[in-house]
């Protein structure tokens, strides 16, 4: 397991008062307790709790009696006793059970979500009580226990963000197969690599830059990129890197504090007639012409018309 001994175990106590609640898709969870238990022998006597009391052993062995069955837990499991559970928990005395626990309410706040989910693993009473289907949950205690160690700036929305991850995290754990499976996710990456591809153009307009350049930065043969960036788009990669730097120049040259050849020099021309020639082209003006007309075209009035 990853986490950090029984001193993250120990700092995840200090989450009381920090972490006191959060949402995740349409449920809230109220945290009600946080805390450890030493890998020493312990026992805590047959009870029961209004709430979700979740524990994650990390060392050691023991018993969990959950009504009238009793598993065996030990390092990589996570037991639940969810609301009005009769249970008791008891450390091996030979190998003593360390474990981190946390309680928590969990009601539904919107009336969006459809009646099955990742939540069943909180909502069943007759879901699993002991999984080893951990997923996330011990990166999430080891990154909340360092935070509650070590509050910094900004740690507000770090603890909820992870407090919200502890709850899916949880209810995953005990979550029935049927309840989290979903439809097989159909992801179309070409227009996010194309973006990629177009924002590295802009980012780089200054320098000279090759299909090879653009191709490894989103990690595509150039035949590959080049292809997918024309079938999106419907230009090529260097005609539109023209195009690109003309609009920027168009914009500089309304900068009266710009020279002409800065603006060729920002917009990836070595020199200022390669720039003229294809500024020209472009906008059938050259860009003295077009600065001293701010950008604008003027049309002859007809005043017989």
């Amino acid at each position: 397991m990853s986490l950090d001994g029984v001193a993250a175990a120990e700092r995840f106590v200090d989450l009381a008062g920090l972490l006191e609640s959060c949402e995740v898709d349409g449920f809230r969870a109220d945290f009600v307790s946080w805390g450890y238990y030493r890998p020493e022998y312990w026992r805590n006597y047959w009870h029961t709790h209004s709430f979700h009391e979740v524990c994650l052993a990390y060392e050691g062995e023991g018993r969990f009696n959950s009504g009238p069955t009793q598993y065996d837990v030990g390092p990589g499991t996570v037991f639940i006793a969810r609301p009005g559970d009769v249970h008791e928990i008891e450390s091996s005395q030979t190998s003593p059970l360390g474990i981190a626990f946390w309680g928590f309410t969990f009601r539904e706040v919107s009336n969006l979500a459809p009646a099955n989910g990742w939540w069943s693993g909180l909502t069943r009473a007759d879901g699993p009580v002991v999984s080893t289907q951990l997923g996330g949950l011990p990166g999430t205690i080891s990154a909340l226990a360092a935070e509650a160690a070590a509050p910094r700036s900004g740690y507000q929305t770090s603890l909820n963000s992870f407090g919200a991850a502890l709850v899916l995290d949880t209810a995953r754990a005990f979550a029935l197969d049927d309840d989290l499976s979903v439809e097989p996710v159909v992801r179309n990456r070409g227009p996010f690599v194309v973006e990629a591809m177009r924002r590295h153009l802009s980012d780089n307009l200054s320098r000279q830059i090759t299909v090879r350049e653009v191709a490894a930065a989103v990690h595509l043969s150039e035949r590959h990129a080049e292809r997918l960036f024309s079938s999106v788009t419907g230009a090529s990669l260097m005609s539109t890197l023209r195009r690109l730097r003309l609009e920027l120049a168009a914009q500089l040259l309304l900068d009266p504090s710009l020279t002409i050849t800065a603006i060729a020099h920002a917009c990836g021309y070595s020199d200022v007639r390669p720039f003229s020639t294809a500024f020209r082209r472009r906008y059938g003006r050259t860009p003295g012409e077009y600065r001293r007309t701010g950008g604008t075209s003027f049309m002859p009035l007809d005043l017989n018309g």
